[in-house]
C-alpha cells in the first residue's frame, strides 16, 4: 500500500516537472516525465478500489504519449514496418474472443429476442449515422473524417461486457449482442462504409468484406473450436487471453498514434472533441432507444453501453488494410482509450444506483 501511495506522490512530481519542461520548451524531458507520470499514476490506482478499473486506460495513455514524443521507435524496427503487425494482432484478439465464447452466447437470441434485435439494430443504426453527421460537420480532411464514420460502423468489443457487468446491467444480453454484432460486422460494416463514407474515401466493399472475414470470422471460429475441444485441458488460455488482448489493443493504438502523429498534432483537439461527442451521444441515444421500446432499466443500461462502445481495434485493422492507417485510423485510435474512460465513469455511476426494474 505504501508503494502505491509513494507512486501517487511521484506521479504528481513527474507531472510538475513535465509541465515546467514544456514551459521551457524542453520537449524531450517533458515527454519522458509525462510517460513516468502515467506509469506511476497507474501503479497508484491499484491501491484504490474505485480507481482500479482505470489502470489499463492510464497505462495505454502513457504508451500513446510515448508514441507522440518518440514516434520513430514505433514506426519500424530494423527496417520492418510495425504497422504490418496490426492485422495479426487483431486476429489474435478475435481468437481470444472466440475462446471465451460458446454456443450459449448465441442462444441468448432465443431467450431475449427483443433485447438482442433492438441492441444490434440500434448499434448499427445510431453510431454509423452519428459518425456520418459528425464527419460532415467536422470540416476535416476527407480521409480523417471517414475514420469517424468507420468507428461508427464497427461492431462493439469485449470491453462493453466488462462495463455492463460493472454497471449492473444485463451481462447475458451484453455478451449476446457483442457476439452477434461482431459476426455480422464483416457483412454489415462494408455496406455501411460504402453508403456513408463513399463520398469521403474510395471504399471497395467486397475487398473490405474479405479482409474483415479474415480478421473476424476465421479467428473467432478457430477460437470457438479451440474452446470446444480444449477448454478443459487448456484452462490457462482463458486466464492469459484477456491480457494478450489488452496488450494487442495497446500495441495497435501505439503504432497508429506514431503513424499519424503529424496529423494528430494538427487536428488532435478537434478530432478528440468529435470522438467524445460521438461516444457520449451513443450512450444517450442507445439508452433512450431502449426506453422507447419499454425495456427494463438493466436492459436499457446494456443497450446504452453496447451502442456507445465500439471495437476500436478492429476499426484500426480495417484502416490498415485500406492502407490509410495515418488518416482513417486516427479516430478509432482516439475512440478506444476515450470510451474506456467514459465507460468506466458511467459504470461507476450506475453501479451505485440499483436498477429500478
Amino acid at each position: 500500500m505504501y508503494i502505491k501511495k509513494i507512486s501517487f506522490v511521484l506521479a504528481g512530481l513527474w507531472l510538475t516537472i513535465a509541465l515546467w519542461s514544456s514551459l521551457l520548451a524542453n520537449n524531450g524531458l517533458a515527454g519522458l516525465c509525462l510517460i513516468l507520470f502515467f506509469l506511476c499514476l497507474g501503479i497508484s490506482f491499484q491501491g484504490y478500489e474505485s480507481l482500479k478499473g482505470f489502470t489499463y486506460t492510464v497505462m495505454v495513455l502513457g504508451a500513446v504519449v510515448a508514441a507522440l514524443y518518440y514516434p520513430q521507435y514505433f514506426r519500424e524496427w530494423n527496417g520492418f514496418p510495425l504497422a504490418a503487425l496490426i492485422t495479426p494482432l487483431i486476429q489474435l484478439i478475435m481468437f481470444g474472443m472466440g475462446t471465451s465464447m460458446g454456443i450459449e452466447d448465441f442462444l441468448g437470441v432465443v431467450r431475449m429476442p427483443k433485447g438482442v434485435l433492438l441492441g444490434v439494430v440500434s448499434h448499427f443504426m445510431i453510431m454509423p449515422l452519428l459518425g456520418f453527421f459528425l464527419a460532415n460537420l467536422s470540416g476535416l480532411d476527407p480521409e480523417i473524417a471517414a475514420g469517424i464514420i468507420l468507428i461508427g460502423c464497427s461492431p462493439n468489443g469485449m470491453a462493453s461486457n466488462v462495463i455492463s457487468y460493472l454497471a449492473r446491467a444485463n451481462l447475458a444480453l451484453s455478451i449476446t449482442i457483442t457476439a452477434i454484432s461482431t459476426l455480422l460486422a464483416p457483412f454489415v460494416t462494408p455496406m455501411l462504409m460504402k453508403t456513408l463514407a463513399g463520398a469521403f474515401v474510395a471504399i471497395d466493399a467486397g475487398h473490405m468484406m474479405v479482409d474483415m472475414a479474415k480478421m473476424v470470422i476465421i479467428p473467432i471460429a478457430a477460437g470457438l473450436i479451440f474452446n470446444r475441444l480444449f477448454s478443459r485441458k487448456a484452462k490457462w488460455v482463458n486466464a492469459v487471453m484477456p491480457y494478450v488482448s489488452m496488450s494487442g489493443i495497446a500495441a495497435t493504438l501505439v503504432i497508429i498514434t506514431a503513424a499519424g502523429r503529424d496529423n494528430l498534432l494538427t487536428i488532435g483537439p478537434i478530432l478528440l472533441g468529435l470522438v467524445l461527442l460521438h461516444n457520449l451521444s451513443g450512450y444517450l441515444l442507445g439508452y433512450w432507444s431502449a426506453r422507447l421500446f419499454r425495456m427494463s432499466e438493466r436492459d436499457c443500461r446494456t443497450i446504452a453501453i453496447e451502442v456507445g462502445m465500439q471495437n476500436g481495434g478492429l476499426a484500426s485493422g480495417i484502416a490498415r488494410e485500406m492502407g490509410k492507417i495515418a488518416t482513417v485510423g486516427l479516430a478509432p485510435a482516439l475512440f478506444g482509450p476515450l470510451m474506456n474512460i467514459t465507460g468506466s465513469v458511467l459504470a461507476s455511476w450506475w453501479h451505485r444506483k440499483t436498477p429500478r426494474s
